[in-house]
C-alpha cells in the first residue's frame, strides 16, 4: 500500500523503522526531521500490538511488550517529535487508542491499560503544549475491519455487532476521516480531546 501512495504521489517519502527500538527514536526523528526541512508539523501514533492472556496468565514479558510498544514509544516519538514542533511554533499529534481503553476487555489488561495511558498521556500534553499552538488529541476506534478484527470468531463477530447501534463494523476511511479532520484547519480549538468512531457501541 506504502508503495502505491508513493508512485501515485512523488512527494511522499517511506521510511521504516522498528518502533520497539526505543534508543534509536531520536535519531529516526533527527532524520526525518532534516529531509523535512526541519519542519514536522503533523504526528499520527498509530502502531499497535495485542498479546492477550487472562490477567493471572499473563506473563510479565506479554505485559512489557504491549506496554513498551503502544505507550512507551508513543511517548518517546511524541517527546522528540514535540521538541521540533516547538521551534515552529505549531504541530497536531494524533495518537490512535481503542474503545476498550474505556470500557477494559477480558484478556487484555495489557493492551486496554497501553490504550488508556495514551488518553491521560495526551491530555497532559494538550495542556503542556497547548499555549504553544500544539493541538493534542486521540481517534478511538471500535471494531473495524482489519487484519485483526478479521481473526475474531464468527460467532462473537455476531455478538459484537448486536452491541453497536449501527449494526455494521466500522471501515478503515472512518477513521482516516476523523483523523484527516483533526490534521486540518477545521480542528484548531480541539486539543485534549478523544472522538470515538463506534458506531454507538460506546458513548464517553
Amino acid at each position: 500500500k506504502l508503495s502505491k501512495i508513493k508512485n501515485k504521489h512523488q512527494s511522499v517519502k517511506v521510511e521504516k523503522f522498528d518502533i520497539s527500538e526505543h534508543k534509536e527514536i531520536e535519531n529516526f526523528i533527527n532524520k526525518v526531521s532534516d529531509k523535512l526541512e526541519n519542519k514536522i508539523d503533523i504526528l499520527i501514533n498509530n502502531a499497535g500490538v495485542t498479546s492477550d492472556n487472562l490477567s493471572i496468565r499473563m506473563k510479565e514479558e506479554e505485559w512489557k511488550k504491549v506496554i513498551d510498544i503502544n505507550l512507551t514509544s508513543t511517548f518517546l516519538l511524541s517527546k522528540n517529535v514535540i521538541k521540533k514542533m516547538l521551534k515552529n511554533k505549531k504541530g497536531k499529534i494524533i495518537n490512535i487508542t481503542s474503545v476498550v481503553g474505556h470500557t477494559g476487555n477480558i484478556g487484555q489488561a495489557n493492551y486496554t491499560a497501553s490504550k488508556a495511558g495514551l488518553v491521560a498521556m495526551s491530555k497532559s500534553f494538550a495542556l503542556e503544549y497547548g499555549k504553544k499552538n500544539i493541538n493534542v488529541n486521540c481517534v478511538s476506534p471500535g471494531f473495524i475491519t482489519t487484519n485483526m478484527t478479521n481473526k475474531i470468531d464468527e460467532n462473537y463477530k455476531e455478538t459484537l455487532k448486536s452491541r453497536i447501534p449501527l449494526d455494521r463494523f466500522g471501515d478503515p476511511k472512518d477513521v482516516a476521516n476523523t483523523v484527516l479532520f483533526l490534521c486540518s484547519n477545521l480542528s484548531n480549538y480541539i486539543t485534549g480531546e478523544t472522538i470515538h468512531v463506534n458506531g454507538g457501541m460506546y458513548f464517553s
